[in-house]
């Protein structure tokens, strides 16, 4: 059974961020994926603050590939938001499921439900209704699931009219339903019993068989969801962050001349006259923007420079490159760390 409580407040979550992230390359070359800035904000921390804000305390990582730099980086994030990170280690991958049996100890502390996420997702997380939704039907394990346009490009999942999963049909040729699984769970500390320390996937190897039980329920996302582990999904995902932020908190982005559309741009970032900005834009800390450029669909990572009439079009220019003058990039172009393009003059 689930905890007593109808929120979070004593609950922990084990968020999966082993991998190498070889698809957002070349990035992930000089950082490791989690700490890559999506909307001026590293990934990873968007979904630690949303868990806070749903009252969790404690956060475990499951970690192997650059460690030591998320530890650095997180620990003094999550200072600041006043919760407890704890890292848990692994010396081989365990896929998405033997990390759970890694962290028993720590997950098994109390009989209070645990979320596990995986860490490419961005959306608008749902974790206060997803305890109570769990709460309400009272079995061992639910999943979230959001409708996508493309579904043969997934594993989609089947289930009744109360949210019980029948059955997983991987990448369909055929259309059966366009529902599937978006990274987010929520589980009895009971799950931990069918899972050991070995590479495992708990979704081809520990959902079916909890699903198989009737164990295992399926809530629909409300909003926006994107993985945006690779750079196409991560401009599509922007464009949809940006436009739940103009829903949600229109504040925070940018207005003025020049300004098209939604465009979110840190303080520190300076730009220079003539310049049109947006639709769909994100400028970092300390980036130089400078006169006549135009930018659109674009993330601009921090302490980069543009120069002067330079046209950017679907493009992540990462921390500290140099765009020259009158340069012109479009079509998912992604620079990495200090890389410089066209004339600096």
């Amino acid at each position: 059974m689930c905890g007593s409580g109808d929120n979070p407040d004593n609950m922990k979550a084990l968020i999966l961020v082993g991998g190498y992230g070889t698809r957002l390359r070349p990035l992930t070359l000089s950082r490791p994926k989690p700490l890559v800035e999506f909307a001026n904000k590293p990934m990873l921390l968007h979904q630690i603050e949303a868990l806070v804000e749903a009252g969790v305390r404690e956060v475990i990582l499951a970690v192997s590939y650059r460690a030591e730099q998320m530890e650095d980086e997180l620990t003094v994030e999550t200072k600041k938001l006043g919760i407890s990170l704890v890292f848990s280690h692994e010396n081989e991958p365990l896929g998405t499921a033997g990390p759970l049996a890694l962290a028993k100890d720590i997950l098994n502390k109390s009989q209070e439900p645990f979320f596990v996420l995986n860490s490419d997702i961005i959306c608008d997380f749902p974790f206060k209704d997803l305890v109570s939704f769990h709460k309400n039907h009272g079995k061992e394990g639910t999943i979230v699931v959001t409708q996508v346009e493309e579904p043969s490009k997934y594993g989609v999942v089947l289930y009744n009219e109360h949210g019980c999963i029948e059955s997983f049909i991987e990448k369909p040729q055929e259309f059966v339903s366009n529902k599937i699984n978006a990274g987010m769970y929520i589980f009895n500390p009971s799950v931990l019993d069918r899972i050991e320390i070995k590479p495992t996937s708990i979704e081809k190897e520990i959902f079916p068989l909890m699903s198989k039980e009737k164990q295992l329920y399926a809530m629909e996302l409300k909003g926006f969801w994107m993985d945006v582990g690779q750079p196409r999904d991560f401009l599509k995902g922007m464009c949809l962050y940006l436009n739940s932020l103009r829903q949600k908190r229109p504040k925070l982005l940018k207005e003025g001349d020049g300004i098209v559309g939604n465009v979110l741009v840190d303080p520190t970032a300076t730009i220079g006259p003539g310049c049109r900005i947006g639709p769909n834009v994100t400028i970092g800390p300390g980036v130089v923007i400078e006169g006549g450029v135009c930018i659109k669909r674009s993330t601009i990572l921090r302490d980069a420079i543009v120069k002067s009439h330079s046209w950017l079009e679907g493009c992540i220019i990462g921390w500290k490159c140099v765009v020259g003058q009158w340069v012109r990039m479009e079509n998912i172009t992604v620079l990495g760390e200090y890389h410089t393009t066209g004339c600096h003059c």
